[in-house]
């Protein structure tokens, strides 16, 4: 059968001859039917720096394709910034957005009988929206990333948007004066690119090359720098060779990806979104992947990598110290990876990581050695307890004690948090409880970057706990406990919280205890009542009638 052999339902036969006089229009000729059809998910936009390179990268892909022997196909996707939208109501179309790029590209390409894909991304969810899409599909497909933003500077530090967010809390709380707030504002982001820590679009990118969906070396290359379109490039030459040997998503993400996966999350310190994302992605891909999967590897696998938020480097860093193939090499090396896991080029993963030392280079402290990690075990703790029957999930790096027990302060928005915050109205000791900001509560399940930050800017990230339904920014670190599973929203013992109730909150034994009697707490689930719904039309609606618990990924199928 020739390398067409979705997209010939469409070019081939007399009956057909009126779709190939609309795809004429667009530049096939007499000898182009017969090729594979790929088609270029661009996520091209100029809402955020993070996909403002992307149409250079995807153009660069087109062109590599038609010189393969493909007929390429661009069509766009969408993207929200979470950084602009953090803290307001548009936040709540961020978790949204990931659902809708995955619905976006399936239609596109089954509605085109599509051979392939080559999806791009950059900002938090466009990654995992594209590989949902890519799991259901299962077609030939590779992952390009739009690259990471290189580091702002200002007084001689590394700057990057999280330093934008703890500096309004340092402003509040007296600490620099607003001359100085306002070049952190200035100098943040300095060009085209994703936040640079290891936050949540870095992390996601990461894992794909873990996985062996986008080529080595891609995930930690800087937007703006010349190899970064190269590599899409390569990537398009490698996706039709994918295309030629039928090689499908479903062979790569298996069960040992998402392990391999899970062993790079924990080295690298990564986002706690992984915790949504890639359960979502392990649904549509047919793999079951749970929370306690988490939790073994965080038991396992100790943090290698010295990155922001709580550490001291960025991802060009990294890219330089031998990005993420070196560090796959020291977990293979270790007996954590499975190197015979395929990857998209057609080798295993062993044989991608060939060449690379086993032993990071003595030059650098970005990639600690095996015998001196930051952390020696992971930084993600899977919760459970009176308070998240189903799971929560727990940030321990950067945290100098990880427990703690204290008076809950009671809030029903983050933005009533955020207002409690600002007005000095949070004190050392508090556990500070944000919930109806669940999947279904908020809806969306919106990040609590703009609060934490404001925390750690205040000097209060060692001293006060913060326990919600929602979740959390990639560039989030301190006492925190999100993804609170049943949500309030759905009468989880978190929608029962009364102000000044003790709480604790403890990583160490993985509890998250409501300090209660069961007879108080049942009386008070007797009185409770659901609210009404927030949205009664538009996506957010849909999203709230289908979407699932966080503890299974907030997957809406």
């Amino acid at each position: 059968m020739t390398d067409n052999r979705r997209s010939r339902i469409v070019t081939q036969g007399v009956a057909r001859s009126p779709n190939r006089a609309l795809l004429r229009a667009v530049g096939f000729g007499d000898r182009d039917f017969d090729k594979p059809i790929v088609g270029v998910a661009n996520a091209h936009s100029t809402i955020t720096p993070c996909n403002s390179g992307i149409g250079a990268l995807a153009a660069r892909a087109e062109a590599a394709l038609k010189a393969a022997g493909a007929m390429p196909q661009t069509f766009g996707t969408i993207t929200i910034s979470d950084g602009i939208a953090m803290g307001t109501e548009g936040m709540k179309y961020s978790l949204v957005s990931r659902e809708v790029i995955a619905d976006a590209i399936e239609t596109v390409c089954n509605g085109q009988s599509l051979d392939g894909v080559l999806a791009t991304g950059g900002c938090d969810k466009n990654m995992p929206g594209a590989m949902i899409a890519i799991a259901r599909l299962n077609i030939p497909a590779v992952f390009v990333y739009g690259g990471t933003i290189k580091p702002g500077r200002y007084q001689g530090r590394d700057l990057t948007i999280v330093s934008a967010f703890e500096a309004v809390g340092e402003y509040v709380a007296g600490k620099i004066d607003e001359e100085t707030l306002l070049e952190i504002e200035r100098r943040a982001c300095p060009g085209a690119g994703s936040c640079g820590g290891m936050y949540t679009a870095n992390t996601m990118a990461s894992l794909f090359e873990a996985m062996g969906m986008s080529l080595a070396y891609s995930s930690t290359m800087a937007a703006e720098d010349a190899e970064k379109a190269e590599s899409a490039a390569r990537s398009a030459e490698v996706l039709v060779e994918a295309i030629e040997k039928q090689i499908l998503p479903r062979d790569i993400l298996t069960r040992a990806a998402f392990e391999n996966a899970l062993a790079v999350l924990m080295a690298l310190g990564g986002s706690t979104n992984a915790v949504l994302h890639l359960p979502a992605i392990a649904h549509a891909a047919g793999v079951r992947l749970t929370l306690d999967d988490f939790d073994a590897f965080s038991r396992r696998v100790p943090v290698l990598c010295d990155l922001k938020p709580s550490g001291r480097y960025v991802a060009t860093d990294l890219h330089r110290a031998g990005g993420i193939p070196q560090v796959m090499k020291i977990l293979l090396a270790h007996g954590l990876l499975h190197g015979d896991a395929l990857t998209v080029t057609g080798q295993t993963l062993a044989e991608v990581l060939r060449d690379v030392p086993e032993e990071p280079a003595a030059s650098q402290d970005v990639i600690r050695p095996w015998s001196r990690p930051v952390y020696p075990h992971g930084h993600l703790a899977i919760l459970r307890g009176n308070l998240a029957e189903e799971g929560a999930l727990a940030k321990t790096s950067g945290v100098k004690v990880p427990k703690i027990t204290g008076p809950a302060r009671v809030f029903d928005s983050e933005e009533a948090c955020m207002q409690a915050i600002l007005a000095r109205k949070i004190k050392p000791g508090d556990v500070v409880v944000v919930r109806y900001e669940g999947p279904k509560g908020g809806p969306g399940m919106r990040e609590m970057l703009s609060p934490t930050a404001a925390l750690v800017g205040q000097g209060l990230g060692d001293s006060v706990g913060l326990v919600t339904d929602g979740r959390f920014s990639g560039g989030t670190y301190g006492m925190v406990v999100g993804h609170v599973a049943p949500e309030a929203a759905v009468g989880g013992t978190i929608a029962l919280v009364e102000e000044g109730d003790s709480i604790t909150l403890d990583a160490e034994r993985r509890l998250l205890q409501l300090n209660v009697p069961d007879e108080e707490i049942a009386r008070r689930r007797a009185r409770w009542k659901p609210r009404p719904p927030r949205y009664t039309r538009g996506v957010l609606a849909k999203y709230e009638r289908s979407v699932s618990s966080a503890s299974r990924g907030a997957v809406t199928d």
